[in-house]
């Protein structure tokens, strides 16, 4: 780390916290095993909550075939595990919470992160189905076909045993996905073929993988911002819908997030903190090696560029802070990220048609998205005033202005970030959530891009009661599947009047246990 690094960590008291007291700790294995009972419940649930494979093999496996034949009572158990883990981290976050005088450990917080993640890593697929494009997609590149041309319906046939997993909505459309992502998952595709489930495992190391860079990164680039860093990792890494949407719904996101971290953590690695000195070779090196890393992730999901714009003005500043200092920079990183990105699309094989799927996911009309709710009134007054039915147009309408003003958000961010108004890791979460959430399609995972930078960098405590208080209610209201439900719409309200009564008879079974952790924390904040 650099001198400046050192000096603001000094300053804002990183590496001053005491370890936990007996008490605490005691506390803490209580924390871990909850978590993980939730985690395993989890586990048990899936068998019967998951978005199996069409062609399943529980139905006729002893003991195991119950599951998929009590949706309700499955789904209560997903859910009841649901309510454990987010309870449990959400006693955890008292003992990282910057400037309280004693903090867990790095490796008590490691321990306990892996003791949660565990279990995850065997369960079906929740939360959502979009694995099951990433096979199909997977294998029609694997096939010497164009995913970005054919959808899986087209380019695999409709019987095929990975178009039966993907959604309807899905089958027709090609890969909206990145040509480093895709040839990834026509490596696994080569090795598990038509075969679902080894399949869905292997997308799911890949995507642990690119958890393993989010948890080296987030520490690192916590310190050189001034936050401890087991409070980066614990809104980070141990985050709930880290746990549920990355591990457990498998999403790319993971690799394509932990690929940008790490680009970040990397091009500031040799950067001082003084401005206007030479930059030397290594400095260069090692800025180019970040930015290969950013554009890699952004190979994988196009969001993950944006760090490229925040890394040109952190540059920009580190050469004496002008304008032209700001276009030497763009200069940089547009060569770097050029170079590194024609070589990923030729060296795939894949080309450039991914540029032209990017909007893919905008046929999708949810009412998540705030343009497309905002559509949809606009459409509903124009019927309700006799104007006729004017949705899709005005859909399209406030899909072209939010994301305009978007676009002016991210400009505004960059420009403040480089006249040193707000740190640029803080611009660049705050950017990545004003493009998502004001993007065509909006789905709760996305709110990660801009939690986990933000989580490096933000020591104010109304931020951090925020992004904890939004992850919590976010992890629980999403229903733990990724299957219709057939019309039978009383299974939500059952399971989750099971799943609130099945947690409230564990909270009383274990109380004198878990009554010291309800309780307000004594330790007063050090700030």
């Amino acid at each position: 780390m650099t001198a400046g690094g050192l000096a603001m960590a000094d300053r804002d008291g990183i590496g001053e916290a005491a370890p936990l007291d007996t008490r605490e700790r005691r506390q803490l294995d209580i924390i871990r095993r909850w978590g993980t009972v939730g985690a395993l419940l989890m586990f048990v649930g899936s068998l019967g909550a998951g978005a199996a494979p069409v062609f399943s093999p529980l139905p006729g496996t002893p003991v195991l075939g119950l599951f998929p034949r009590m949706s309700t009572a499955s789904m209560a158990v997903v859910w009841t595990g649901v309510f454990l883990v987010v309870s449990a981290w959400l006693w955890l976050g008292r003992f990282a919470r910057p400037g309280r005088p004693r903090l867990v450990s790095r490796s008590q917080l490691d321990r306990t992160l892996l003791m949660w993640i565990t279990p995850l890593v065997f369960v079906l697929p929740m939360f959502s189905r979009d694995v099951y494009s990433y096979l199909a997609q997977s294998q029609i590149a694997a096939n010497g076909q164009d995913p970005y041309e054919l959808g899986p319906q087209s380019a695999l046939g409709v019987d095929h045993p990975l178009t039966t997993n993907v959604p309807n909505i899905w089958r027709e459309t090609p890969a909206p996905y990145g040509p480093l992502f895709l040839a990834m998952g026509r490596v696994i595709s080569m090795v598990t073929g038509d075969s679902v489930l080894p399949g869905v495992f292997l997308h799911r190391m890949l995507v642990l993988v690119g958890l393993g860079m989010i948890v080296w990164a987030l520490p690192r680039l916590a310190r050189r911002f001034g936050v401890p860093p087991v409070s980066a990792l614990w809104l980070g890494a141990a985050n709930p819908l880290v746990l549920f949407h990355l591990v457990v719904g498998v999403h790319n996101e993971g690799l394509a997030i932990g690929l940008m971290l790490v680009g970040l953590e990397l091009a500031l690695r040799k950067m001082p903190v003084v401005p206007g000195s030479p930059m030397t070779r290594e400095e260069l090196l090692w800025i180019a090696l970040g930015a290969t890393m950013i554009t890699f992730g952004a190979a994988v999901k196009i969001p993950a560029a944006l760090a490229l714009g925040f890394l040109g003005v952190m540059i920009a500043r580190r050469l004496g802070g002008s304008f032209w200092d700001l276009v030497k920079a763009a200069l940089l990183l547009g060569v770097v990220s050029g170079v590194v990105m024609v070589g990923t699309c030729l060296g795939t094989g894949l080309g450039f048609g991914w540029i032209s799927t990017l909007n893919v996911a905008g046929t999708v009309k949810s009412w998540m998205s705030p343009p497309t709710a905002m559509g949809f009134m606009g459409g509903g007054l124009g019927l309700a005033l006799g104007l006729g039915n004017h949705t899709d147009s005005m859909i399209a309408l406030m899909r072209l202005v939010t994301q305009a003003v978007s676009v002016w958000i991210a400009g505004l961010l960059l420009w403040k970030a480089f006249k040193g108004r707000i740190k640029a890791v803080n611009g660049l979460g705050a950017g990545l959530g004003a493009v998502l959430v004001l993007g065509p399609v909006l789905q709760p995972w996305y709110v990660l891009w801009a939690a986990l930078p933000l989580a490096t960098a933000v020591l104010a405590k109304r931020f951090r009661l925020f992004a904890m208080a939004t992850s919590a209610v976010v992890a629980v209201v999403l229903p733990p599947t990724g299957a219709a439900f057939d019309g039978r719409a009383y299974i939500v309200p059952q399971a989750v009047a099971a799943s609130v009564i099945a947690f409230l008879l564990c909270v009383f079974v274990a109380r004198k246990q878990v009554m010291p952790l309800i309780r307000r924390d004594p330790v007063p904040d050090a700030a």
